[in-house]
């Protein structure tokens, strides 16, 4: 038996039970894994809430991403072998915050020796959507960046690329995210009222790419300060973002390759700020559900 994390009904945290069930066995195109870590992301509560729809067939197993290693293989896939080490999306109707899990294997490649799992953990949904939010409008070196939620996983990631291609980088976040921001390499600016301001007068020009991991009033706020209003990305508030004249971040192939190759180079650090045992999964989710936590939470089976 192995034990996973699920939801028994859309709503509150009082729907999440760990349970156990037979190891998953991979379908045509996909890899089974043993767990070794996995990320949470606000899109795992959103799920559980029915934010995203309420197509997730129950109980439904939780967490999107997962590094580990590869137990079983299925029907037509050939790049990977029993006992590669891995990271990837989970495939649908299956969870990460478990003990074994499926992945995509379209949606996998293999973990570099120098990324440790916890690391890997964090790739294939954040840092992949990090990747993504900075290539989907090519700015050019010395253009200016603009992150809502500087101080979350994504947000934090997205900076050090930012920096990797010389922009100048604006991340906004709350007072105590102060140094988790500015150890990024971006300049600081405090979050609530009066950001446009700050905003403003930290980029007198304006904004040449704004990109929005909060939405609501947030982005509402500063999205005037782009140059273009197209220039406005979200992967939080799409209605908001198309209502100002702006979109919804695209997710691309390439990033998934494209993003582990830069943090194995050491040029991107996810930043990992807290672990979490299995048995423990659901602290891990109020914890980024808080909206309080810095860098990446991983859940370590």
């Amino acid at each position: 038996m192995s034990r996973v994390l699920v939801f028994n009904d859309f709503g509150g945290p009082e729907q999440q039970e760990l349970i156990d069930r037979p190891a998953p066995e991979p379908a045509a195109g996909q890899i089974a894994i043993r767990v070794v870590a996995a990320g949470v992301n606000p899109v795992d509560w959103k799920i559980r809430q029915g934010f995203l729809g309420r197509q997730w067939p129950l109980p439904a197993p939780m967490g999107r991403e997962a590094s580990g290693v590869v137990t079983a293989i299925g029907a037509g896939v050939e790049d990977f072998a029993i006992d590669d080490e891995v990271l990837g999306e989970v495939a649908p109707g299956h969870g990460a915050f478990a003990e074994h899990t499926v992945l995509r294997a379209d949606k996998t490649v293999a973990k570099p020796e120098e990324i440790s799992f916890a690391d890997a953990a964090t790739i294939p949904v954040a840092g992949a959507t990090a990747y993504d939010v900075t290539h989907q409008i090519e700015l050019e070196a010395g253009q200016t960046l603009l992150i809502l939620g500087a101080g979350g996983g994504v947000g934090r990631m997205a900076a050090q690329v930012g920096k990797v291609h010389k922009f100048t980088v604006l991340g906004v976040a709350s007072k105590s995210k102060k140094d988790l921001v500015e150890s990024s390499g971006a300049i600081f600016v405090e979050s609530g009222e009066g950001v446009a301001d700050r905003v403003a007068a930290a980029a007198p020009d304006g904004v040449d790419l704004v990109v929005d991991l909060v939405g609501g009033d947030a982005l509402r706020a500063v999205a005037p300060l782009a140059k273009d209003p197209s220039h406005v990305l979200t992967t939080a508030d799409p209605d908001t973002a198309r209502e100002l004249g702006g979109a919804v971040v695209e997710r691309t192939e390439e990033a998934l390759e494209k993003i582990t190759g830069v943090i194995q180079y050491g040029l991107v650090d996810p930043t990992v700020t807290a672990r979490y045992s299995l048995d423990d999964a659901q602290q891990a989710i109020a914890a980024v559900e808080s909206g309080h936590t810095t860098g990446k939470v991983v859940i370590e089976p």
